[in-house]
């Protein structure tokens, strides 16, 4: 497996993942039918945000974006967000993403990395988040409508890089 910069070759199994993430309607707040368009949008914004993906051989099995987690006088701290597909899951590549992406926002100067908008259901996230050092700063009651859930909670989470 190797992880590796977004090329436009890599967007049909990135947008395999998308589908089937998103689709499921448990971690992203983008519709479940979303568009390939959509998820174009979504996904591939443009500089400073760099997008990575890990592959086994041309599959795509996992991915993740980083970037500014807001504008100007908050750009110093990071934003990213994470997709694994069905086919890699248990086998520690969330882990494996999470920590080059923590690495490579430090290589981009960040001083801190915050996740917005982690579902409090979403308990493997959560889970590894917080292996990694980051801590729930903050809590939106029923922020989030969860396919099989309903109404749950975001979690904020942060921590230093």
């Amino acid at each position: 497996m190797e992880i590796r910069r977004y090329t436009e070759r890599d967007w049909p199994g990135t947008w395999d993942v998308w589908h089937e993430v998103v689709a499921a309607g448990e971690s992203y707040d983008n519709a479940p039918g979303s568009t390939e368009e959509q998820a174009r949008e979504h996904w591939l914004l443009a500089a400073p945000w760099e997008q990575w993906v890990a592959v086994d051989g041309d599959e795509v099995l996992g991915m993740y974006k980083v970037g500014p987690n807001r504008g100007e006088l908050g750009a110093h701290v990071a934003n990213a967000s994470f997709m694994v597909s069905s086919r890699a899951r248990g086998r520690g590549l969330g882990r494996t993403l999470g920590e080059h992406c923590l690495d490579r926002a430090r290589e981009l100067g960040f001083a801190a990395m915050q996740f917005n908008a982690v579902v409090s259901t979403n308990t493997v996230a959560v889970r590894l988040w917080r292996s990694l050092g980051f801590i729930i700063v903050g809590t939106v009651p029923d922020a989030f409508q969860s396919t099989k859930h309903g109404l749950v909670d975001l979690h904020i989470m942060h921590r230093y890089l």
